[in-house]
């Protein structure tokens, strides 16, 4: 299997190549509703989660909105 590594939120991750932005969120165990995601400074959309493909070697900061008061 062809990996690549990436970044996420400062921790080095290896995930195979071609792994998208939905499959890092399956592989975090996170759904995809409530998160926001930046590739490389760029904010990428839920609705380009499962098209946008992670390069090697990215950056990738998750945040997770957090309700209370």
């Amino acid at each position: 299997m062809i990996v690549m590594n990436v970044v996420v939120n400062g921790e080095e991750r290896v995930l195979p190549a071609g792994a998208t932005v939905a499959d890092l969120l399956t592989e975090l165990g996170l759904p995809s509703a409530g998160i926001a995601v930046a590739v490389n400074g760029e904010v990428v959309g839920r609705a380009r989660h499962a098209s946008t493909v992670l390069p090697d070697e990215a950056l990738v900061e998750v945040l997770t909105a957090v309700q209370g008061g």
